[in-house]
């Protein structure tokens, strides 16, 4: 059941895949939806306003956030890269946004962070929050940068975050990997609405997955969150086995729970 609890909330990096998903159902959860890009968003449908920031332009995320009661906040640089772009829109920006929701009274942050934070974990490992981050390259340590900054916004000024390590959100798995991090977009909503109405969220770090038969992560815990994904990658196994090839155990890809990343970037 969607609760609608807030009358206007914040969604940064509508334009992107995942931002368009919930531009559509993150209606349900407030009055207005206010969504935010650098990139083009078209014009605002009913119950929508459309702003264009930058997150790295500080007076432009202040003034985003104006009137905002919580935020769902994807915007930031989403692929591995160089380091000067995801500094500007991962590092400084996640630091403008903490900075515009404290000076705004903002109380309620969903971060989408990444499974790419713990991505040399080995993929015959299972790990929950509590074990301490391994990126897996720039991108992944800029969302580690947000998980401790959010914490410290947390500790310091009461803003409360769920760090929602995103494992891989497409409508169906692409490869073998997939099937452990697969996140349906349904399972997408579920998570970011059991993070927007939980009556206490602290500062939370929640694995998104779907109920997905083979995983590395536990989510034990982020069970105040109430998260409780509906789907399934195993649907998908036998077409997803039978498409892909058998898999090289001595690739770095397939040894660690980041993939592709951790052989991916400017070094």
């Amino acid at each position: 059941m969607t609760l609608k609890l807030h009358k206007r909330l914040l969604l940064t990096g509508a334009a992107g895949g995942l931002g368009k998903v919930l531009r559509e159902s993150l209606k349900e959860n407030c009055d207005v939806l206010r969504l935010s890009d650098v990139a083009d968003l078209g014009a605002a449908a009913d119950r929508e306003e459309v702003f264009q920031a930058d997150l790295a332009d500080a007076d432009a995320v202040q003034a985003m956030m104006a009137d905002v009661d919580a935020v769902v906040h994807l915007g930031g640089y989403s692929v591995e890269g160089p380091f000067q772009p995801i500094l500007q829109a991962n590092i400084i920006g996640a630091y403008n946004l903490y900075e515009a929701a404290r000076k705004c009274g903002v109380r309620r942050i969903v971060f989408a962070s990444s499974n790419h934070v713990v991505g040399f974990y080995r993929q015959g490992e299972t790990i929950d929050a509590g074990h301490p981050p391994r990126p897996d390259g720039i991108y992944g340590l800029s969302k580690a940068f947000g998980e401790d900054l959010s914490r410290l916004y947390y500790d310091r000024h009461g803003i409360e975050t769920a760090c929602l390590r995103i494992g891989s959100s497409y409508p169906e798995p692409k490869d073998r990997r997939m099937l452990a991090t697969w996140l349906s977009y349904g399972d997408l909503h579920r998570l970011v609405c059991a993070c927007l109405a939980t009556p206490v969220l602290g500062h939370s770090i929640v694995f998104g997955m779907s109920d997905n038969a083979v995983t590395w992560w536990d989510n034990r815990l982020a069970r105040h969150v109430g998260y409780r994904p509906q789907d399934s990658s195993d649907i998908f196994r036998e077409a997803v086995h039978a498409r892909t090839p058998e898999p090289d155990l001595g690739d770095p890809a397939v040894q660690h729970q980041g993939g592709v990343f951790v052989r991916t970037g400017p070094f």
